[in-house]
């Protein structure tokens, strides 16, 4: 062989390494996410019906059964890779039969698409009490164009071996899910409607997926409580101001949903499976996992507050100041190049909440909303106070407030779905370096 021909052949095997191991190291964001609380039943869910026959005990939790929870990816990939969490569990937890595919209708899996999940090459996986783990990534051969699948949803089966203890879940998720009797067993690989027959409102030990995702392409986490999680929208409409946000963004990013609902800034002081509280832990001690753990974080809208000043939070409003600097400064320790956005908190003025709706409250609220407009800390400002407020009545606009998930007149602190549209659709584009629709 000639020199030329040896020196062509080294480049080849240069460039063919070099391509596998590009194949073999995925630029990983973030599609879905859900931030944990709990233990079970510790929450504010919404919508969820009696599962005193599926979870008779909450100290005991799942019993050798299946579940079949539904979430949708915000960006797609050929490969995709799921975060189990037991950051608020009490002892080990096992699961196994753990299968991906795409959702069919209600807890069917459409056939040829459900694909095993393995961890560390293996079936099982036990996750200790406060922690959580990753999957290996799975291929998803289904994912031909991305563009066929916006507003597609997935299937993520897993089996608890045993009891799990109290369980992490994440309380108002406004998606239906599905559940197996206890002692049902593995059920995972079966894509039949008949082999879950439970429905629930919530998300149990699931909190993140990724996908594999071009370069450039970002995560755009909106951190918030009940009006990020999105209370008073419709059951299963993924009309929350975050989903408004995403089908604007047309895929380029993904927006993944890190609110839960009662959440406070800082707020309680202590949180612990022993000492829960129903908004979930403070945004300053969940900051960690819920936002800066994400894959391709590439900005933050905070939004939040509103609990912080309630009757049950009592903060003042300089106080809670101070903790959406640290949190600021946190983020962009953790992420140099991050676009943090501030996000003005909407009037409550008026709520028929005993905790909500008084003017000491609106006064503090005006205050962190000025703090957020004029400080400079924030990078850009979602004004959604602006986009829903009636400046007659300092209060939420009339046709903002009936409630869309459960019906009724609605508590004028939460926005149903036309509310929320005005959020969603209020937020500039341009903060993101991109064209808005």
């Amino acid at each position: 062989m000639s020199s030329f021909a040896k020196r062509v052949v080294l480049l080849f095997m240069v460039c063919a390494s070099a391509a596998a191991s590009a194949a073999g190291q995925a630029n990983w964001v973030t599609s879905w996410a859900a931030s944990v609380q709990g233990p079970y039943p510790v929450g504010n869910p919404s919508a969820q019906p009696d599962l005193s026959l599926l979870f008779p005990s909450a100290a005991t939790g799942a019993r050798d059964q299946s579940f079949r929870l539904i979430v949708k990816p915000e960006l797609w990939g050929t490969q995709s890779r799921f975060r189990f969490s037991n950051a608020l569990g009490t002892q080990p937890v096992t699961f196994d039969g753990v299968f991906v595919g795409m959702q069919w209708s209600g807890s069917a899996v459409m056939p040829g698409t459900n694909r095993a999940v393995m961890f560390d090459g293996k079936q099982t996986v036990t996750v200790a009490p406060g922690e959580s783990v990753w999957s290996d990534a799975v291929a998803l051969p289904f994912v031909k164009k991305w563009q066929a699948l916006r507003g597609r949803k997935l299937a993520v089966s897993f089996h608890v071996v045993g009891n799990s203890g109290p369980m992490t879940w994440h309380a108002k998720a406004l998606q239906s899910s599905y559940v197996t009797h206890p002692g049902a067993g593995a059920k995972g690989g079966d894509i039949s409607e008949s082999a879950f027959p439970f429905a629930v409102a919530s998300w149990y030990f699931l909190d993140a997926l990724d996908m594999s995702a071009p370069m450039g392409a970002g995560a755009i986490v909106a951190f918030g409580d009940s009006i990020t999680d999105g209370t008073a929208s419709t059951m299963n409409g993924d009309d929350r101001w975050p989903d408004v946000l995403a089908r604007r963004l047309d895929g380029r990013w993904s927006v993944v949903n890190a609110g839960i609902g009662g959440n406070q800034v800082i707020g309680p002081k202590n949180y612990s499976p022993q000492k829960p509280f129903p908004g979930g832990p403070s945004a300053l001690q969940r900051l960690d996992r819920d936002v800066l753990s994400l894959s391709g974080v590439k900005a933050v809208i905070w939004l939040e507050g509103t609990n912080d000043f309630s009757k049950n939070g009592n903060a003042e409003a300089d106080a809670v100041i101070a903790g959406m600097r640290e949190g600021v400064q946190r983020i962009r320790a953790k992420i140099p190049s991050v676009k943090v956005i501030g996000a003005t908190l909407t009037s409550a003025l008026g709520s028929s909440s005993a905790a909500h709706g008084f003017e000491l409250q609106d006064e503090k609220r005006k205050k962190l909303n000025e703090f957020i407009r004029q400080s400079g800390v924030f990078d850009g400002v979602a004004d959604f106070d602006r986009a829903t407020i009636d400046t007659q009545t300092g209060g939420m606009k009339a046709e903002f407030v009936p409630d869309n998930t459960v019906g009724g007149p609605g508590d004028k602190l939460h926005p149903n779905r036309l509310g929320y549209q005005a959020m969603g659709m209020s937020i500039d584009l341009h903060l993101f370096g991109m064209r808005g629709k």
